[in-house]
């Protein structure tokens, strides 16, 4: 580590002349405004004065099997601690693991032993009987769960419930004297550039204060069906997972959970579960130890402006039913595929997301108002929710012996071959018999069609939300379609195993 101080110092020359090259050219107004405008606003010392002892490290042991093959096969580098591409600590850890886990100079791989890996992140207490919350990925497949307090006291912790689609947890411990807790605040009133502070554990280093502001609110980067992040420049590192994010009144308005960096350290884009859908994760945990998230029984997609103008809706908006599950609330209410959700039990659905989000947040067996636009018109269906399992859908695929193949009679519409289903065709491309339509053979690949990503083997079961049965019934609806003006054709399509689509072809 000797070598460490100079190679800073090396770095920090370029930075040093320009802050005198600055002082030398008259730029003393400049240098002087800085602290000031570095500092940020009033009170966030004493916000986090107030609750850094509601903040807690989390600290994780789990036993891993070792591995490696004749001669150091290398041992189990997937049970490594990760750090940073860079990292000081780097070549310490490699040294560590490869010459004491089978690598050159080591053990062989026989010799190997099941050894523990530790990891680190952050969580708060949300409740002075010691309840405490954090991100799932930081005690998954945990052998041993501590909380370490701000003073360094370490408390064995047990796991009261986990939800991995907003990768949050919730674990309980026994406190060893008063503790402080904090609360949840509005995440909904929180405005883009309002400041928000950061406190967790980044790189093990303990207790640590960042502040930045809210960059953006409801993003979505698909990493899980419920994406509804905050987005933050408040400086969030590994290690961070699973922390509070405050806002000035000293309320948790988000949980710390990931960010985007090449380098594995903050660059600025960090990611809060927002703590509207935090509190209502953690009530249920703590009730129930799991979540009973509603569920409507349908398939959903994005209304496209192609979309919107084949079903006569201006302007483009809501969730498109794609499919509806037979077993599910919906099909009772009367909810079909071609209806576009608008509104769901009072509340404005603009695209698919805010129906999964606001469907998963309603009780189960809650009976609700649901209006879908169908045919250019508002209707209003009552459906009783029922409950999410997940892993409810088991497909099992149907091996069937082909038969000889025969040449089908085909018609040509939207860059399109299109075929009547037939014993061979259903045969060749493995299409279960409740699929019923006419089946695509062949997608001109300078069509829309291969834009929108048919291919051969799709089913078209309507056109402009009319069922079809054979080709020629295809090619007639979309012929009397062009006649009338449609720009676009909307097609009902399905895959080989039942799954529905809509897709939108412009007649151009």
């Amino acid at each position: 580590m000797t070598g460490a101080t100079p190679a800073l110092s090396h770095r920090l020359r370029p930075l040093m002349a320009a802050m005198w090259l600055s002082a030398s050219i008259g730029a003393a107004s400049v240098l002087t405004a800085a602290p000031a405008l570095a500092r940020g606003p009033d009170g966030i010392a004493d916000v986090a004065e107030k609750v850094i002892d509601a903040v807690v490290n989390i600290s994780t042991s789990q036993t891993v099997e070792a591995k490696g093959g004749p001669g150091g096969g290398g041992g189990d580098r997937g049970a490594m601690p990760q750090l940073p591409p860079g990292s000081p600590f780097e070549e310490f850890f490699d040294d560590f693991f490869k010459n004491r886990r089978g690598g050159p100079g080591g053990p062989k791989g026989g010799d190997l032993q099941p050894h523990k890996t530790n990891s680190l992140g952050s969580g708060f207490i949300v409740d002075t009987s010691g309840i405490v919350v954090t991100n799932n990925h930081v005690i998954a497949d945990a052998d041993e769960i501590n909380v370490i307090m701000n003073d360094g006291t370490k408390i064995k912790a047990e796991l009261v419930g986990v939800d991995k689609k907003t990768d949050l947890a919730v674990l309980k411990f026994k406190p060893p004297r008063p503790l402080i807790a904090v609360k949840f605040g509005d995440s909904d009133k929180m405005r883009l550039g309002e400041w928000v502070i950061a406190i967790g554990n980044p790189f093990s280093l303990g207790g640590t204060v960042t502040a930045g502001i809210v960059s953006a609110r409801n993003r979505d980067i698909a990493s899980g069906p419920y994406d509804n992040y905050i987005q933050t420049d408040a400086a969030i590192n590994r290690g961070n997972s699973g922390g509070p994010l405050f806002n000035l009144d000293g309320e948790v308005i988000g949980v710390n959970t990931l960010i985007i960096s090449p380098t594995g350290g903050s660059i600025g884009i960090g990611f809060a579960v927002p703590s509207k859908t935090v509190a209502s994760v953690v009530e249920q945990l703590r009730q129930f130890g799991e979540l009973r998230r509603g569920w409507l029984g349908v398939r959903i997609q994005q209304v496209t402006d192609e979309i919107a103008e084949s079903l006569n809706i201006k302007p483009a908006r809501g969730a498109l039913i794609a499919g509806v599950d037979d077993k599910g609330p919906a099909k009772p209410a009367g909810i079909e595929p071609g209806d576009v959700v608008v509104k769901f039990d009072g509340k404005d659905v603009k695209e698919p997301k805010d129906l999964s989000r606001v469907v998963a947040d309603t009780a189960v067996g809650k009976e609700v108002d649901v209006v879908v636009i169908r045919k250019g018109q508002e209707e209003t269906k009552k459906v009783t929710l029922g409950r999410l399992e997940d892993g409810e859908k088991a497909v099992q695929a149907s091996n069937k012996t082909p038969e000889p193949v025969e040449k089908p009679v085909t018609q040509k519409a939207l860059g399109l071959d299109l075929a009547t289903l037939s014993k061979d065709l259903r045969s060749r491309y493995k299409i279960k018999d409740s699929v019923k339509g006419v089946i695509i053979t062949n997608v001109d690949g300078a069509s829309d069609a291969a834009e929108k990503r048919l291919s051969a083997g799709d089913v078209i079961v309507e056109v402009a939300q009319e069922a079809v049965s054979n080709a020629a019934d295809v090619k007639k609806r979309v012929d009397q379609l062009k006649k009338d003006g449609k720009k676009s054709i909307l097609l009902l399509v399905s895959n080989a195993d039942g799954e529905l689509r809509f897709v939108a072809l412009s007649v151009q």
